[in-house]
Parts: structure tokens; C-alpha cells; sequence
């Protein structure tokens, strides 16, 4: 196995179960199969109440959940059952995009197969708009290629959708990478404004999911309001930062053939790299985050 490849198939930081890894013993090994169960276990905030669900207040902190192995402790404290058990809605961890990857890159990695989160826009949410949002890049060995997954679209979402392509092989025009919409919001092939997720949109928007999946291919899986860097500077005209965004995108867009020099310039640059502080949203506000 190469070295990029080797460092996608070991987990990072963020994607470690810790001292609930026995969970992921003897779970199944297809891609279908683990879909299913990430489903099982997973809720998406936004879809709860189209199962006939509204969460209670006293549930919103699991949306703060960005570590595997608290995210797995939690879902222990609701269900104490293994996880190829599904569960029913009121028992199924609250969480997001971004949470569905993490589980399942998560198990991939355990497995040995090189996977990572992707951060960016998907096309598929509603017509001429690109939608926030976090799916799975995984590599398949017998195709010789990096394959994205959407991880929370289930039958329901995808009917409720009317998804027409395969959410286990999502075609790299429907999912749009953060340094894929970058480039395309900065040559005018796509207005900024139609990439982002309710009231929040625009160019500044673009830069922070770019930048989040930035760190996230650097097995930095954040939430998706998590801040830091450039993320933070309020010019979006600066030079500078232009020129080393538009040099990075040009080495992320798509599935990252160069990663090693993604890798580097993470390490190098504190525009981009999270340093341990970040600033978060939390109960209406943002607050300081100290990531270890």
C-alpha cells in the first residue's frame, strides 16, 4: 500500500473509537452493509421530525459531539446493544452530515481501508443550489479509485429527494469538494451565492468549508461550525490569502492525486492548519475551544 493510502487506512484524532473500538469487532465489511448500520445508529437533526421525531432540548449537546469515541459513549447511553442492532428514532444519536462520515470512515478505518470525510456542496438538496455538507471518499481497491459515499441519504431522504444516481458512488458533479467550489465561485463559473445552507452563503461561506476540508484530510474531521484561521478573517480580498487559497484548491479539488503536498502546506501554513484553538458555535454564540 502507498503511504497516502497507508495513512488513510489508520485512524486519526478525532476518527478514534478510544476504549470503545470492541464495538467495531465483527461488524460487516461491504460498503451497503455499513451504510445501513451508520443509519441505524445516526439521526440527521434536520430530517428528524419527517420520522416523527422532535428531539428535546435537553438531546442539542450531542450536536457538539466531535469525537468518535465520545459520539460511540453516547450512543452506548442511549442504546446499550450493539451497534448492527437498529435502533428506533427516539434511541438513534442526534447528528449531522459531518457525524454520519465520521462513524463510517471511522469503521473503514478500522478495517484497514483508506477513507477520510469530505467537506463541501452537494447538488442534490434542492435545484440550482449547493448545499453544505460532508460525505465519504473511500478508496476502492478493485477499481483503483477514490469513491464518494453519502452516508446519510437513506431510502426515505433519497425518495423524499429524488435522488437519481447511486449515493454509494455519488458522481464527483453532484458532490462538490470545498477546493472543487472555490475554484469554480473564483473563475465565475458558479455565482458564490448559490453555495450554503440556509441565510448563510456566499464566497466567505465557500472558504470555510474549503478550509475544513482541508483539515479534514488531514484527519482534522471538525464540526461544521468549528473556526479557525482564515476561516476567521473578515477580508475576503487580501492577496495573500487569495493566492495561497487558490494554490491549494488547485491541490484538493476533486479526489487529492497530490496529497503529500496538501499534507505539507496543512503543516505550514497557520491560514490553514487548526493549532489547538479554535472558535466554535455553541448555544447561540461562539465560544473558545481547546482542541488537545
Amino acid at each position: 500500500m502507498n503511504p497516502t493510502l497507508t495513512y488513510f487506512a489508520q485512524q486519526g484524532p478525532i476518527s478514534d473509537p478510544g476504549k470503545h473500538v470492541s464495538l467495531f469487532n465483527n461488524l460487516p465489511t461491504s460498503i451497503p452493509e455499513l451504510v445501513k448500520l451508520v443509519q441505524g445508529v445516526t439521526i440527521h437533526i434536520f430530517w428528524a421530525e419527517r420520522y416523527r421525531f422532535k428531539a428535546p432540548p435537553e438531546r442539542m449537546a450531542e450536536l457538539q459531539l466531535r469525537w468518535m469515541e465520545k459520539r460511540l459513549a453516547r450512543t452506548l447511553e442511549l442504546d446499550p446493544r450493539p451497534l448492527t442492532e437498529p435502533r428506533p428514532i427516539e434511541k438513534k444519536l442526534l447528528g449531522n452530515c459531518r457525524d454520519h462520515s465520521l462513524l463510517l470512515v471511522s469503521m473503514l478505518r478500522h478495517q484497514g481501508i483508506p477513507a477520510r470525510a469530505r467537506c463541501g456542496f452537494a447538488a442534490y438538496f434542492m435545484p440550482d443550489h449547493f448545499e453544505d455538507h460532508w460525505v465519504v471518499e473511500y478508496w476502492n481497491a478493485e477499481q483503483n479509485r477514490w469513491v464518494l459515499v453519502d452516508a446519510q441519504l437513506d431510502v426515505l431522504q433519497q425518495d423524499v429527494l429524488k435522488i437519481n444516481f447511486d449515493v454509494l458512488d455519488v458522481p464527483r458533479d453532484q458532490f462538490i469538494v470545498g477546493g472543487k467550489a472555490w475554484q469554480m465561485c473564483r473563475t465565475g463559473e458558479q455565482n458564490p451565492n448559490k453555495f450554503g445552507i440556509f441565510d448563510m452563503h456566499g464566497l466567505g461561506f465557500v472558504r470555510g468549508d474549503f478550509v475544513r476540508d482541508v483539515a479534514s484530510l488531514n484527519k482534522m474531521e471538525l464540526l461544521p461550525w468549528d473556526c479557525w484561521g482564515v476561516i476567521l478573517n473578515e477580508s475576503l480580498n487580501d492577496p495573500a490569502d487569495l493566492a495561497a487559497l487558490d494554490e491549494v484548491a488547485a491541490l484538493t479539488a476533486n479526489d487529492v492525486p497530490d496529497f503529500e503536498a496538501v499534507r505539507t502546506r496543512y503543516e505550514s501554513d497557520p491560514r490553514l492548519h487548526m493549532n489547538g484553538k479554535l472558535l466554535s458555535y455553541v448555544n447561540g454564540g461562539m465560544v473558545e475551544v481547546n482542541i488537545p
